[in-house]
C-alpha cells in the first residue's frame, strides 16, 4: 500500500505528536540559561528527528530548519518516518526561542504541526508581515492594510470596549518602533517580546489568560505558518504578506512555487486542510509551564490539539530523567 492511499488519521497520529514535542523539550532541558544557543537548538532537533523516525509516516518537512545545504537536520524537503504510513506534511521549530532558552527567558518552546500531504503553504525563509486576533470577532475585523491605529480601533469597537481596553502583543525590535509609537498613541498597551512570535500569535487565542488581544509586525514567514496551524486548531484570524529584501529572497520565493509576490494569506490559505498541532514549555511561560526538574526526575507539560474536532489537551509527563527516551 503506497503512503497516497492511506488515510490521515489525526486521532491516532497525535499522542505520537505529542511525544515528539516531549522529547526535543526534554533533549534541551540541561541546556536552559547555559547561554549556548546552537547546543540547545542541535539537542531539540536531534531528538526531534529521532521521534519523526519513528513513526508510522511518509513525512515531508514543509516549514523546518532550513534550507538543505544550511541545515544538517530536519532542512525543508527532508522525509522523515518510516514511510509505512500516510503522506503528510510537517512544520516544526524543534525549539522556539532558541535565545529564551540560552538566556532562561519565558516562552521558549518546541514546536510541531502535521497535516496531509499538500495542506501547509511551503512559506520560503523570508520575512512575513503578520496580524492575528483571536475567536469570536466577524471575519476580516482588522487586517494589514489598516494602519497599526486602525485596527487597535477596529478590535476595540469590535470587542465594545476603549482602544485603551486592547492589548497589543508586537516583537521589539527596531524595525517596529514606528508601529510601537503608533499603538501607544491610541491608548493600547503594548506586551514586548524579544523572540517567539509563534507563542505571539498564540497568545491572542487565550486572550483571558494572557491578556493579549492581537498581534502584529514582521517576523520569519515559517514561524506565521507554525502559527496559523496552532490557529486552526484554538481558532482566531491570522493574516500574514511575505516581504523580500532582494533578488536573492525573490528566488527563494519562485523555488517554493509562490508566484504573487504581494498575496495576503489568510489563515486557510496557510493551512488548507485539518492538522495536529503540538507544543512543549520549555522555560514556561503564559501558554505553558518550564520543565522541572527534581533528583531524579524530569516533567513537561504538552499542549496537544486537533482543528478537526476542536479538543485542546494539556497533558503533564513525569519519568525518570535516565529513562524518558524510551518513555
Amino acid at each position: 500500500m503506497t503512503a497516497a492511499k492511506i488515510d490521515f488519521n489525526d486521532r491516532l497520529l497525535s499522542l505520537g505528536l505529542a511525544r515528539v514535542a516531549e522529547q526535543a523539550a526534554l533533549a534541551s532541558a540541561s541546556l536552559v540559561g547555559r547561554g549556548d544557543e546552537k547546543a540547545a537548538d542541535q539537542a531539540a532537533v536531534n531528538a526531534m528527528r529521532e521521534q519523526l523516525n519513528l513513526l508510522d509516516i511518509a513525512g515531508v518537512v514543509v516549514i523546518g530548519e532550513g534550507e538543505r545545504d544550511e541545515a544538517p537536520m530536519l532542512y525543508i524537503g527532508e522525509e522523515v518516518g518510516t514511510g509505512n504510513g500516510p503522506g503528510v506534511d510537517i512544520a516544526l521549530d524543534p525549539l522556539e526561542g532558541t535565545t529564551l532558552t540560552a538566556k532562561d527567558m519565558p516562552n521558549a518552546l518546541t514546536v510541531i504541526a502535521m497535516g496531509p500531504r499538500g495542506s501547509m503553504l511551503h512559506a520560503p525563509d523570508v520575512y512575513m508581515d503578520k496580524l492575528a486576533v483571536g475567536p469570536g470577532y466577524p471575519d476580516g475585523v482588522v487586517n494589514l492594510d489598516m494602519s497599526p491605529r486602525e485596527r487597535v480601533e477596529a478590535l476595540a469597537k469590535a470587542k465594545n470596549c476603549a482602544p485603551a481596553d486592547i492589548t497589543v502583543c508586537i516583537l521589539e525590535r527596531p524595525r517596529h518602533e514606528a508601529m510601537i509609537a503608533e499603538v501607544r498613541e491610541t491608548g493600547a498597551a503594548i506586551r514586548l517580546i524579544t523572540d517567539g512570535d509563534v507563542a505571539g500569535v498564540m497568545h491572542c487565542a487565550e486572550s483571558e489568560e494572557t491578556g493579549i488581544d492581537m498581534y502584529m509586525g514582521q517576523g520569519g514567514a515559517p514561524e506565521g505558518v507554525l502559527a496559523a496551524a496552532a490557529l486552526k486548531c484554538m481558532g482566531g484570524q491570522i493574516f500574514g504578506r511575505l516581504l523580500f529584501r532582494n533578488d536573492d529572497e525573490r528566488g527563494r520565493a519562485a523555488k517554493a512555487g509562490i508566484t504573487d509576490l504581494n498575496r495576503v494569506y489568510t489563515r486557510d490559505e496557510m493551512v488548507t486542510a485539518d492538522v495536529i498541532f503540538a507544543a512543549t514549555g520549555v522555560t514556561g511561560g503564559s501558554l505553558l509551564p518550564r520543565i522541572k526538574r527534581e533528583p531524579g526526575w524530569v516533567e513537561t507539560t504538552t499542549l496537544l490539539m486537533r482543528s478537526k474536532t476542536g479538543s485542546v489537551r494539556r497533558m503533564s509527563y513525569r519519568t525518570p530523567m535516565w529513562s524518558h527516551t524510551d518513555a
